[in-house]
């Protein structure tokens, strides 16, 4: 039986979304400002910015640094809904928590399980392809024991307590900070012709090879389409706030910080590579770091930047462990999971109060993904990774969808708990909500995206029937 949020002393029948009407959190607050801050700085800077913008300016030209502009734009717009409603209302189960609150169980449920079922699929990626980077280095260690090894060692972090995850992420996204930080100075100093043996680059590559717009705002769109899918992982910060001492003020200080900081590092990046080179020089599916970094003459570029994307790739397969786990212990905290992944492992002191049993759940679907990954990558685990394709943006949608709602009623019923608010409301969540259907229309118009618009719309349906299905089968029983 689903256990509601005990309501507030109101004669409402439904509690309202003060912060006091919430259930405490059994999960301890190990984690520190500075995990949460460069979570928030970190988790999205991945493998899909440093290998995957090659494919963004192979469609769109110099004119991906606008493709990135639009697509982080959207995405910190949804960070700044997401950002109000955590500091308002801080749980571990972050949107799957808001959407139930504001459209109804059916919609905390979809959410929640839709997220959970994208994060364990997409470790099955990152984890093989940590697993080759991995095998390249030491051949006589097969692909398979390196993700054994790596499901091992942060499935042992995420079971202790989860200061450990926290201080793993730290140091992760530190490199991955740190690198963005090396090589933005390595390119505004080649620009300048400041780095021995270079002269000054000028406009030249911005204005040439048929312009800026090469393939015109056609070309933006498809960059759009291209990259708006690696700001995924933002919204690990406001599940991991639940696990803070303050988490209204911590997820608040996280999200202002996260957000303009990301859209520089993106943007910065992009301007530097289309500067630097030319357009052309980069193709699909190679890093166009390594190729500045090699124009620029700094020796094993490649090798570093390997280690870069392995780094990646094992900091988003530790925050995505973390993340699903949560997911899946707020969905049974709520009755939409089995109870018994409720269970929580003893505290002392700033240790224990660690999910996991739902750890656990979370890495046995992990493994099964990584199975059918390496046994069957063309065929089931290719329907999979369809499947989840574009959930991100229905998960923002309803994000935005549920903003909407419980703005309006904290507003009148809380009005203390906004200390972070979202910008020009209601008119920018509109418009948000508004970008997010225009880029799930563009995907159904292109080829190569539109099986994992049609598979993800599919399984999301199957979700919300069930949902639906749920309520309707509990309200026939309590008449």
């Amino acid at each position: 039986m689903h256990e509601a949020p005990p309501p507030a002393p109101s004669p409402a029948p439904a509690p309202g979304p003060s912060p006091s009407a919430l259930p405490a959190e059994p999960l301890s607050h190990g984690l520190k400002q500075r995990h949460l801050t460069m979570l928030g700085l970190g988790g999205v800077i991945g493998a899909g910015l440093f290998v995957g913008s090659g494919a963004g300016i192979a469609v769109a030209g110099p004119a991906i640094v606008v493709s990135y502009l639009i697509a982080g734009a959207l995405a910190m717009l949804v960070m700044r809904m997401l950002g109000e409603m955590s500091a308002a209302m801080p749980a571990s189960g972050s949107f799957s928590v808001h959407a139930e609150r504001a459209l109804g169980r059916w919609a905390g449920f979809s959410v929640g399980w839709l997220y959970w079922f994208l994060l364990v699929v997409v470790l099955a990626v990152e984890a093989t392809a940590a697993a080759q980077i991995a095998h390249g280095w030491v051949p006589g260690i097969e692909p398979w024991a390196w993700v054994l090894l790596f499901m091992v060692v942060f499935t042992a972090a995420n079971l202790t307590a989860v200061k450990n995850f926290g201080e793993f992420e730290f140091w992760f996204a530190s490199l991955k900070v740190g690198a963005i930080v090396v090589f933005l100075v390595l390119g505004v100093l080649a620009i300048l012709g400041l780095l021995p043996d270079t002269d000054p680059v000028g406009m030249a590559n911005l204005t040439g090879q048929g312009g800026f717009l090469p393939n015109g705002w056609g070309g933006v769109v498809s960059g759009v389409l291209t990259v708006v899918f690696a700001f995924g992982g933002l919204e690990v910060v406001t599940i991991a706030a639940a696990e803070t001492d303050d988490p209204a003020r911590a997820v608040g200080r996280a999200v202002r910080s996260a957000v303009v900081r990301i859209l520089f590092f993106y943007v910065g990046s992009m301007l530097v590579i289309v500067t630097v080179l030319p357009w052309t020089a980069q193709q699909a599916g190679l890093s166009p770091y390594v190729k500045v970094l090699d124009a620029i003459g700094v020796p094993s570029a490649g090798q570093i930047m390997n280690i870069v994307v392995f780094v990646a790739l094992l900091s988003a397969l530790n925050a995505n462990l973390y993340g699903s786990s949560r997911m899946i212990f707020s969905l049974a905290e709520r009755g939409e999971a089995p109870r018994g992944l409720l269970k929580v492992s003893r505290r002392t002191g700033a240790e224990g109060g660690v999910p996991r049993r739902a750890v656990l759940a979370s890495v046995a679907f992990g493994f099964v993904s990584v199975l059918l990954n390496l046994l069957w990558p063309d065929t089931v685990f290719l329907y999979m990774l369809n499947s989840v394709g574009a959930v991100l943006l229905f998960v923002w949608a309803l994000i935005a969808a549920s903003q909407l709602r419980l703005r309006a009623r904290l507003e009148q019923e809380a009005p203390e708990a906004l200390s972070l608010r979202m910008w020009c409301f209601p008119y920018l969540t509109w418009v948000t909500l508004a970008g997010l259907f225009g880029v799930l229309l563009l995907m159904l118009t292109d080829e190569a995206a539109r099986p994992q618009v049609l598979w993800s719309a599919g399984a999301t349906a199957v979700v919300a029937l069930v949902a639906v299905g749920r309520q309707w089968r509990e309200r026939r029983g309590s008449a």
